[in-house]
């Protein structure tokens, strides 16, 4: 079978990925469309599986690493659908009480990626809490096409409650130092937005290519912001202007930068939208900024 490659794929077909992993278009129309672009040796199921995440071959932080205390833990989101759970990991050696950090999940509850992440966050020297908002539907169902649909059917403002209350769980655990920040991808990169907004004590926030808030909401943001941007993901990144012209006339503290030739989801290593280095570049920034704002 011909080894597909990155730089075979046209940015098309990682559109069409990227309309079906936001459940645009539905499993059938994905093959149909990507049909199209079944050529040579590429047929439809090998650029699927290419397309498709691969968690089992790109975690970076094991589950038992050594130097991490890294748990499953529940917590109470009473308007949020009840008891919600989400890993919990601090570094072994942890000396004094640490700043906390919130990882959101994207569009499909905590999948292999995001409890990396949220692992990865640790290691730098942070207590982390990755929450699994599909917990009330039974949690993250181990493929992210069931999590897509599942996540779909649960309210808007309950998840958003399960992340808040994620915070403040964070905030007064007995390891943290009570200043917690938020990072999020997709769906999560919004998530940290909204938190922005609706959290007068979140200490720093880092959306990944997330939705952004009405300009109407920008005013009641005091967390310093940290945004990341693919130049390719035309459908968050022309979001961009408008909100860095409400953060600009409301005097709110920022760094945005947009990584070029990237996709959506450049961050995610699971996928070929990876884009190496703009990920390590992006993660690199935000962890030095968590280092800041969480002392």
């Amino acid at each position: 079978m011909t080894q597909i490659k990155k730089e075979d794929i046209k940015q098309e077909v990682f559109d069409l990925y990227d309309d079906y992993a936001h459940s645009r278009i539905n499993r059938r129309s994905f093959v149909e469309k990507l049909s199209l672009y079944a050529v040579g040796g590429m047929t439809v199921p090998a650029l699927m599986s290419f397309l498709m995440p691969n968690y089992q071959d790109n975690i970076q932080i094991k589950a038992d690493d050594p130097r991490l205390k890294s748990e499953y833990i529940t917590y109470s989101s009473p308007k949020g659908g009840g008891t919600i759970k989400a890993l919990l990991s601090k570094p072994i050696d942890a000396k004094g009480k640490l700043g906390g950090i919130v990882v959101v999940h994207e569009n499909r509850g905590l999948n292999p990626y995001i409890e990396d992440v949220a692992r990865r966050a640790a290691l730098a020297g942070f207590i982390t809490i990755a929450p699994d908002a599909l917990t009330p539907l039974g949690g993250y169902p181990g493929n992210d096409d069931a999590g897509r649909d599942m996540q779909a059917k649960r309210p808007a403002e309950e998840m958003n409650q399960n992340f808040i209350d994620a915070f403040e769980y964070l905030k007064s655990n007995k390891d943290c130092n009570g200043k917690v920040g938020v990072v999020g991808f997709c769906y999560g990169g919004g998530v940290a937005n909204m938190m922005a907004v609706r959290l007068p004590d979140l200490a720093a926030a880092v959306p990944f290519y997330g939705a952004q808030p009405t300009a109407e909401d920008v005013p009641k943001i005091k967390a310093p912001l940290l945004l990341h941007y693919g130049a390719l993901d035309t459908r968050i990144t022309g979001g961009w202007p408008a909100y860095e012209a409400a953060l600009k006339a409301n005097g709110k503290k920022y760094q945005a930068f947009i990584y070029e030739n990237a996709n959506h989801g450049f961050h995610n290593d699971t996928t070929p939208r990876y884009d190496k280095a703009a990920a390590e570049l992006a993660w690199k920034r935000t962890i030095d900024f968590f280092k800041e704002n969480l002392k």
